[in-house]
């Protein structure tokens, strides 16, 4: 394989590790922002 050819899909593989730790970034931040609405539902009903 090529000189090129590597240095590609290197880059392409660093593209999608990114990709994808930005993925898991915002499902965590949208599971927390899940947890503190259900609280604070769980607080309103509550009283």
């Amino acid at each position: 394989m090529s000189q090129k050819r590597k240095l590609q899909r290197a880059r392409h593989a660093a593209k999608e590790e990114e990709k994808g730790k930005n993925i898991v970034k915002w499902i965590f931040g949208c599971l927390v922002a899940l947890a503190v609405i259900y609280m604070v539902y769980i607080v309103i009903t509550m009283s």
